[in-house]
């Protein structure tokens, strides 16, 4: 099911197989039962439709999220996001079934896979009521980086997929929020909203699976976090950090702030 989704490439099919994908799981859950995980071969790069061009970070236009045009391009911004989001959350279920994980983890990143195949399509809505849609601007190609430099590395990927990427998302939604509550775009709030929300549950995953590894490997969590996130993270994390959400998903400031920008290096 995993595979299938990472080699649709067409975002609404792709999305609609992970919606569906979901629901078979949680109905066997349900009954009592579980789908065997079973194993599969994911590729190293998800399916991506011919458009949008994907650009060197560097070379995508910067957003004036002022104008119509600027909230436009933000959101599409995040619809490319949430898109890759469905990918390395199905990702994460393929790539390392070899590691025998509790049924629980499995529950965790299909809900959480079925949730970003939600915010896509809702953020997919927004943009086609402004007319346009995703595919229409160039878009960050480097967004799938982070599940490239992970492909071997479990808690690596825990680290930096949710407890890095995705808590970036609950700094920086708020004030994307007000952005679009200012120029009075009530559906595009209220699917940031939504996003918003659930974000702080997909946070919450990734700390509690790299804490349970940590755990059975007798590791420290925050001294193996900070290795893993200097390995693989390209750059210091960004302050200012929503203290509030984070502690929320099991973030505490001591794992984030060593890693900051402008942090002195006798602290990190």
């Amino acid at each position: 099911m995993a595979v299938e989704v990472l080699t649709t490439a067409d975002g609404r099919k792709k999305t609609a197989l992970a919606k569906a994908h979901a629901a078979t799981w949680f109905a066997a859950r349900d009954a009592g039962e579980a789908l065997p995980i079973g194993h599969a071969e994911p590729p190293l790069r998800p399916s991506r439709p011919e458009k949008p061009d994907l650009l060197d970070p560097r070379d995508v236009p910067k957003r004036k999220p002022g104008s119509p045009a600027g909230r436009i391009a933000l959101l599409h911004a995040v619809a490319h996001i949430e898109l890759n989001a469905v990918d390395l959350h199905w990702d994460i279920v393929a790539r390392f079934a070899d590691v025998n994980m509790p049924l629980g983890f499995y529950d965790d990143w299909v809900k959480a896979a079925a949730e970003e195949a939600g915010h896509f399509n809702l953020v997919c809505d927004c943009l086609e009521r402004m007319g346009s849609h995703y595919g229409a601007l160039p878009a960050h190609a480097g967004m799938w980086r982070a599940a490239e430099d992970t492909v071997d590395d479990f808690m690596g990927r825990l680290a930096v997929v949710p407890m890095v990427l995705e808590a970036r998302g609950l700094d920086v939604t708020p004030g994307m929020i007000e952005i679009f509550e200012k120029a009075g775009e009530d559906l595009s709030v209220a699917a940031l909203k939504v996003i918003y929300a659930e974000e702080v549950s997909h946070v919450a995953y990734g700390s509690k699976w790299f804490h349970f590894l940590c755990g059975r490997h007798d590791l420290d969590p925050k001294e193996v976090f900070h290795q893993l996130v200097r390995k693989y993270f390209h750059g210091a994390l960004k302050p200012p950090f929503n203290e509030e959400k984070r502690a929320e998903a099991g973030l505490p400031p001591d794992f984030y702030w060593p890693l900051a920008e402008g942090t002195p290096a006798g602290q990190r």
